[in-house]
């Protein structure tokens, strides 16, 4: 008999193949990616690192024909790792080369692991931490109380401004009252490119006043993919010490994490007699094995260098301009159909629209009707919601799945019309309940979604 398991990814194929995925946290994986992903990696512990040797300095690169041929003496606390070696220092110079860093650690399992072994490489339990607050925009890991990290280190906010911009100003009175250890600039609701330089003056004003070195953080899991395609600034390229960032969203590789670093190179077997800029990447290296993890994931990380070696091809770049180009479509064709939009539109990949605002709905009942359609978001909470976190004023969407599928600005008119007709749906429908009552007017829009689906097909059908 067939594991159940089975028929459930079979019909979960089915949902991705006929709906639109619209979550802009979310992509589609190529062929290659999921072929390394499901390799016999899976079977190799790996803990500890290879050799640094020849990939340890962004101007400095060897070939990869070398990488993929030399055998050398690694940090590994299992035997075996030959052909493991060989792909983590691929993932490791392929992820340099992409985003102009000294070193790059390929091993965290997650954003969220890789956020927290930064904190734990630079800072000491009670240390200050400025990041963007979660109803602003930021993410669960830059503060929020239900988090681990907020019980180690002492995290203040800094908001957004009327338009959707972060407050810059708010951020630089609070680092000069407060003296934080690591400024942090990142989001998971955002749709502006944001001022680094202006950070950088901020954290050089805090050392001035204070004598401390502060360390400057990108969180840049939503837009790495938009920094590794040309269309969005570099914050390691504007004085950023550190970039994290996810291998899925806009960078389009396996789900996992990934930790970028300017300064020097050296053996996580050795002790460092100091925290200093100069030592970041050692630190991070010491801080994700064995501070925070065990043994890495060397077939995620094995998609993880087949992603960043399909990102450094031109096509990429065309890629990543499309899904900016189809964003700003949707946002205008969004506002043109009366939705009221965060900030007014987009700079990014991501619109976060008002729709309690537009339409007097909650962002979780407009969230299920579109469901029902094969358009896929997610609810999201707005500056200013103060309802229930599960029923918030707003939901977020944005464009890297639907132009991995080949989609343009054409398609997301289309898209644009469909969700204001469940948004009309909504209003007459009052709740989720009365939706039953519209399911021919649903079921029609649902055929439409999937016609257009069946149109371009998803990368791993060809």
């Amino acid at each position: 008999m067939k594991d159940p398991v089975f028929k459930l990814i079979d019909d979960e194929k089915k949902r991705q193949r006929e709906g639109l995925e619209l979550i802009p946290s979310e992509n589609y994986v190529s062929a290659a990616v999921l072929q390394a992903m499901g390799s016999v990696l899976t079977n190799k512990y790996s803990e500890g690192y290879p050799s640094f040797e020849g990939i340890s300095s962004y101007g400095e690169l060897v070939s990869e024909d070398k990488i993929a041929e030399e055998i050398l003496p690694n940090y590994r606390y299992y035997g075996g790792q030959e052909n493991i070696d060989r792909i983590e220092r691929l993932a490791i110079s392929r992820a340099m080369r992409l985003f102009h860093a000294d070193h790059a650690n390929v091993q965290p399992h997650s954003g969220a692991n890789a956020n927290e072994a930064v904190y734990y490489a630079w800072c000491e339990p009670g240390d200050k931490i400025l990041a963007m607050s979660l109803s602003d925009g930021g993410h669960l890991t830059h503060g929020s109380p239900v988090t681990r990290s907020a019980h180690i280190w002492k995290f203040l906010a800094y908001g957004v401004t009327e338009d959707g911009d972060i407050n810059y100003d708010e951020m630089e009175k609070i680092a000069l009252a407060e003296g934080p250890k690591l400024i942090l600039v990142g989001f998971s609701a955002f749709m502006k490119v944001p001022d680094f330089d202006r950070v950088v003056r901020i954290a050089k004003l805090v050392t001035e006043k204070f004598g401390h070195e502060v360390l400057l953080m990108a969180d840049m899991a939503h837009v790495a993919g938009l920094i590794a395609g040309g269309v969005h600034p570099n914050p390691l390229e504007h004085g950023f010490h550190v970039m994290t960032t996810t291998t899925h969203k806009t960078l389009r590789g396996p789900r996992g994490g990934l930790i970028l670093s300017r300064g020097h190179v050296g053996s996580p077997l050795k002790k460092i007699s100091e925290k200093t800029l100069k030592n970041i990447p050692t630190l991070i290296d010491k801080s994700v094995f064995p501070g925070t993890q065990g043994g890495p994931l060397e077939h995620v990380i094995a998609a993880k260098a087949v992603a960043f070696g399909e990102a450094l091809q031109p096509e990429f770049s065309k890629y990543a301009a499309a899904i900016v180009e189809n964003a700003r479509a949707l946002a205008d064709g969004l506002s043109e159909r009366g939705f009221i939009l965060q900030g007014g539109g987009t700079e990014n990949h991501l619109v976060l629209v008002r729709v309690r605002d537009s339409f007097g709905i909650d962002g979780k009942f407009y969230e299920r009707a579109l469901d029902r359609v094969g358009l896929t978001l997610n609810a999201n909470s707005l500056p200013g919601d103060d309802g229930p976190a599960f029923r918030p004023g707003g939901v977020r969407l944005g464009t890297p799945a639907i132009t991995t599928r080949g989609m343009g600005v054409t398609e997301m008119s289309l898209i644009a019309d469909w969700m204001r007709k469940v948004a009309d749906i909504c209003v007459s429908a009052k709740d989720e309940a009365g939706l039953s009552g519209f399911e021919k007017e649903l079921s029609a829009i649902r055929e439409e979604v999937r016609e257009l689906a069946l149109r371009f097909p998803l990368p791993t059908e060809g």
